[in-house]
């Protein structure tokens, strides 16, 4: 039985006061955002429409895909999902904000980094999320969250966005059973 923890308005007001937030730390308005397949990108955009309505010009927005770049592909069951990723704007000497839906280890965040120095040397890295759940295996640290949520290592967030789930809303349920390879 999941728990919600956000509902629609919740996660609504929560990604305006991030946007203030980005707006108000990076006052050169040389910033651009960046969001991590699936749910990220989702959210980014979302960000992009609230901070284009405080910053001129419209903050540029693009989104990655971390596929090839995880550091546990080998070990992962079945072939990746891949995403095209989207950087059409200049990312050197540009403070980049990364957004992701829910940050746990950080892995995810470090392929994004990955992805983002491939295509050039920003000013900065900066990091937002919707959640922060704890268990960090990587020295990594938002510098936007929308909520922290305290989890065990039984549980798993989900974060349901209209685009791709047909909903908003964030719930908190016991994680999946993990699949058997087959022999």
């Amino acid at each position: 039985m999941a728990t919600v923890v956000l509902d629609r308005d919740d996660m609504r007001r929560t990604l305006v006061r991030i946007a203030h937030e980005i707006v108000e730390k990076n006052p050169d308005g040389a910033v651009a955002l960046v969001g991590i397949h699936r749910r990220g990108a989702v959210l980014a955009k979302r960000l992009q429409a609230l901070t284009s309505e405080l910053l001129e010009p419209r903050v540029p927005l693009g989104d990655v895909d971390i596929a090839f770049y995880r550091d546990d592909l080998a070990t992962r069951p079945g072939a990746p999902v891949v995403h095209s990723t989207h950087l059409d704007f200049r990312v050197d000497g540009r403070t980049i904000v990364i957004v992701d839906d829910v940050l746990y280890t950080g892995r995810t965040v470090r392929a994004a980094i990955d992805v983002v120095f491939d295509y050039g040397r920003p000013a900065r890295v900066q990091l937002a999320v919707l959640i922060d759940r704890g268990h960090r295996e990587l020295p990594i640290r938002p510098d936007y969250v929308g909520k922290n949520i305290p989890t065990s290592q039984e549980e798993r967030v989900y974060v349901c966005v209209d685009e791709v789930d047909g909903e908003d809303e964030v719930k908190i349920g016991p994680a999946p059973e993990p699949t058997k390879a087959a022999a």
